[in-house]
């Protein structure tokens, strides 16, 4: 939030930093302004979706021998303003050992082991925030030959299976589950004796 004293009285603005991604290779960053807290929120989404990069991962830390895509494949650097921020891969098991700010891009990113060290006014998030996207986007742009992206097992963008909810066949599978329990109800429920009826009383009747 930043104020600023005018001859009318204060004025309120609000600057918003937003982190997206899957978590699972794509990550972006967005950071706009405004007067109003929803729509300055909606409008930092919508730029961070616009600026998303893939982020290539492996197990680059000589520890560990997983061959599984849950670090990074080599040391990283990104530096904005004071901030300097230096990503190096880790073991299994390690996880983000990194400030908060830091943390939060990472594992939008998918990363889940690495090494943060850093330097310059840390305390400055927005700074601290971008020149960890900008690490993990020397990871992209860094060139790898065949022998080391099949030593180091690097990946670059999505490993896992993403399949997006259809409401139209949750809803259809909802209607087929329940016409099966009514049917299945109608099949339990007893049925009812029909009435009997003697031979004499139907001449009777006649």
């Amino acid at each position: 939030m930043v104020q600023r004293m005018t001859d009318s009285g204060r004025k309120v603005r609000f600057a918003i930093t937003v982190v997206v991604g899957n978590q699972d290779g794509f990550v972006g960053l967005g950071r706009t302004k405004g007067r109003e807290v929803g729509p300055a929120i909606r409008t930092a989404i919508d730029v961070a979706k616009l600026d998303i990069i893939e982020v290539k991962r492996g197990c680059g830390s000589w520890e560990c021998g997983c061959l599984t895509p849950h670090s990074l494949p080599f040391e990283t650097e990104g530096h904005t303003g004071s901030v300097v921020v230096r990503l190096k891969p880790a073991p299994r098991g390690t996880g983000l050992a990194i400030g908060d700010i830091a943390k939060s891009v990472l594992k939008m990113a998918g990363v889940e082991d690495a090494w943060g060290f850093t330097k310059g006014h840390t305390k400055t998030t927005v700074n601290y925030s971008i020149a960890a996207f900008e690490a993990l986007r020397m990871t992209s742009q860094m060139r790898v030959t065949d022998e080391q992206r099949e030593r180091l097992k690097i990946v670059s963008g999505p490993v896992k299976l993403h399949v997006a909810p259809s409401i139209v066949v949750e809803e259809s599978v909802e209607a087929e589950k329940e016409a099966k329990a009514e049917e299945a109800a109608k099949e339990e429920a007893p049925k009812e004796a029909a009435p009997a009826v003697d031979a004499t009383t139907k001449k009777e009747e006649a």
